[in-house]
């Protein structure tokens, strides 16, 4: 039986040629994906008159116009903006980390009544889309005086309200070993003593995980803060980037653009800083079975 034909070793000149092709491909490919960005900084640089003349990124006229006027071309400092997006987005990092890493540990270790079926019905609200509930939450907080405030922001997640984190630690539990759970038990810990000294210290990855992502949500979030906020002293960023467009019908862009690279700074300086526990948090919870 004649043998069949062995595929020959590529030439290290063949090697180096499909090298450079897939990097080739690969940098145009981050060029075309970052170029939005990359003219967003080099615009807000530029003065007015010259933002929409060129596609070049790079400013012809170097001036920080638009970072010193759009500050407070609102009628509101810019810092309010931003320490208001700041309080909402840690308190909603704070309800999740510590409202979901409970809800997560009582699916994945205890037993009660219906527990595969509730567990069902939270995994079935993912599917169920924020404006079908938007009416009946806005009533329930309009009752409740907390419209204009950032109650309705915030609250809702210390009740455990993002089935997606839940589901995420609830992998993540599942694959630490029951046994941590069984020898705290033989050292008479209850379960919110094996919680807090076993699982949660084990949880570290998936609580990175859940603090980054609610952050940059919270963070970037713009309809839930345009239904509930009304008083520009509350304005979080996306909106206070939002009232450039609607106090000038468009004429402050260089502020706006400004102000809006100014606004990529928190966010992406936490993705930075947590960019490796990002993955590992994700890799090890979430696509685990």
């Amino acid at each position: 039986m004649a043998l069949l034909p062995q595929s020959l070793p590529q030439s290290g000149q063949q090697r180096t040629w499909n090298h450079w092709r897939i990097h080739t491909i690969l940098l145009t490919a981050v060029i075309v994906m970052i170029y939005p960005l990359i003219w967003m900084v080099g615009a807000s640089f530029k003065p007015e008159n010259q933002i929409f003349t060129t596609l070049d990124p790079l400013p012809l006229h170097f001036t920080l116009r638009g970072y010193t006027s759009g500050w407070t071309s609102t009628g509101t400092s810019f810092t309010v903006y931003l320490a208001n997006s700041a309080t909402v987005a840690i308190g909603a990092v704070l309800g999740n980390l510590i409202a979901c890493s409970l809800a997560a540990y009582a699916f994945a270790r205890l037993d009660f009544a219906f527990r595969k079926l509730w567990f069902a019905l939270m995994l079935g609200t993912l599917m169920l889309p924020f404006q079908a509930t938007l009416i009946p939450q806005y009533t329930i907080f309009f009752k409740l005086n907390w419209v204009n405030t950032f109650l309705p922001l915030v609250v809702p997640q210390f009740l455990a309200t993002d089935a997606f984190f839940i589901f995420l630690m609830v992998q993540f539990i599942r694959g630490i070993p029951r046994e941590l759970d069984e020898a705290a038990a033989i050292d008479g810990a209850g379960h919110l003593r094996t919680f807090v000294s076993v699982i949660l210290p084990l949880l570290r990855p998936a609580l990175i995980t859940t603090a980054v992502l609610t952050f940059i949500w919270t963070f970037n979030d713009f309809l839930r803060q345009l239904v509930y906020l009304s008083n520009n002293t509350r304005y979080t960023v996306p909106l206070g980037l939002n009232a450039f467009i609607d106090r000038a019908s468009g004429s402050s862009y260089g502020d706006m653009l400004a102000m809006s690279v100014v606004s990529l700074v928190p966010t992406m300086a936490v993705f930075l800083l947590a960019q490796k526990r990002l993955v590992d948090g994700v890799a090890n919870s979430g696509i685990k079975g």
